[in-house]
């Protein structure tokens, strides 16, 4: 590890095949816990390249506990996290209300390392109860349309990086994989990036796979739509600038976003909105996430179409419902 992070202090980069030894090492605790943290602060101090994040994916992807599940096609809806902007679980919410719109969800998140509440702390906070039981995980995509793939359980080989990500407490390449490493490999994806940079890794990697994607990044920094500026989408065949007024919604404040300061109270918030008690802002900024997962699934549709979808799933409590059976099952 020495010479590797003497190269990187001086700037060079790695290829694909060492970046994937080296987390393959990592994963096998090779390097000491001071190693390790040195390691990813470099990411923190200069742009990874997609050799690099080509090369980390491989290795994640190899060392997981791989799902195949025997349902028709499904989405995953994630976000890097690291966007510093501490809002409520908006990715989460909109994969209930994707569920309820008739989209299989196979969801894979994590505990939150940079913000308060990740998807992993609402979810066990409202009841879901973790688990990596093919047979278990089956059944709630069968029955509710959607299940949740805990990192932590699935990446077993990452469980000694934990400890040196939460010290860290800022986001890390870690933070750049999770959306990349879903052990069942959805057919389709929405991802919310913090920066266009990041975008753009995503871009390129994806571009070599048979996932359809779709990109997303408010241009004030949040990792999903967030309607309080006009967003980036990038998907397979296209590249745009949105605004909200043309996608038919009014420009929110960051200060109707807020997650509140706990994982209760984020709780809280989550299951307000799935009850109908969420506020203009909040139903807003979930139904146009969830509007444009279901345009990745569906292209044809139009996205006044999709914004329907998402708003009768939502009112209609079929998001609700999701909830209930998922908790249930």
């Amino acid at each position: 590890m020495k010479t590797i992070l003497n190269n990187l202090f001086e700037h060079k980069t790695l290829s694909q095949v060492e970046a994937k030894e080296v987390l393959f090492n990592i994963a096998s605790q090779k390097y000491n816990s001071s190693q390790v943290s040195a390691f990813m602060s470099v990411y923190l101090m200069r742009s990874i390249t997609v050799e690099e994040l080509s090369g980390f994916r491989d290795a994640m992807l190899e060392l997981c506990l791989k799902m195949e599940f025997t349902s028709t096609e499904s989405i995953d809806i994630v976000g890097t996290g690291g966007d510093g902007k501490d809002t409520f679980n908006i990715s989460t919410l909109a994969c209930f209300v994707v569920a309820g719109a008739g989209i299989k969800v196979t969801k894979h998140g994590n505990y939150g390392v940079s913000s308060i509440s990740g998807s992993s702390n609402v979810l066990e906070a409202i009841g879901y109860k973790f688990t990596n039981d093919k047979s278990v995980l089956q059944k709630q995509l069968d029955k509710s349309g959607i299940c949740f793939l805990h990192a932590p359980l699935f990446h077993p080989a990452m469980k000694s990086v934990a400890p040196i990500r939460k010290e860290l407490g800022v986001r890390t390449f870690f933070n750049m994989l999770g959306p990349i490493v879903n052990p069942c490999s959805p057919n389709y994806q929405l991802l919310g990036v913090y920066n266009l940079e990041m975008a753009r890794l995503y871009n390129y990697l994806l571009q070599n796979t048979t996932t359809q994607y779709a990109i997303v990044h408010s241009l004030d920094g949040y990792d999903e739509v967030s309607l309080t500026s006009d967003y980036k989408l990038i998907t397979r065949s296209k590249e745009q600038i949105v605004s909200p007024s043309e996608i038919g919604f009014r420009k929110l404040n960051q200060t109707e976003l807020s997650g509140g300061s706990s994982v209760e109270s984020a709780a809280k918030l989550f299951i307000s909105v799935l009850n109908g008690d969420g506020t203009v802002a909040q139903n807003n900024a979930v139904i146009v996430n969830a509007a444009v997962a279901i345009q990745c699934v569906y292209p044809h549709k139009s996205f006044s179409d999709c914004i329907q979808e998402a708003s009768d799933s939502l009112k209609n409590k079929n998001a609700l419902n999701v909830y209930k059976s998922l908790i249930a099952n």
